[in-house]
């Protein structure tokens, strides 16, 4: 996984921890969920990319 991409998903997920915490404090249904959202996607992203790291250390690529 390329630097740049760790800082974007990290930035990602942090910005839906923040979305979530605003949406939490405000009772804004819909920024918890846009959080949240923003949160899972950042995570999916973080284990794809931990799947080919692996698998570049596997085949040696």
């Amino acid at each position: 996984m390329g630097l740049g991409d760790k800082i974007s998903n990290k930035a990602q997920e942090m910005t839906g921890k923040a979305k979530e915490a605003v949406g939490d404090a405000v009772n804004n249904e819909k920024l918890q969920a846009e959080g949240a959202a923003d949160q899972a996607a950042a995570k999916a992203k973080q284990a794809g990319e931990h799947v080919k790291d692996a698998a570049n250390d596997v085949f040696g690529k």
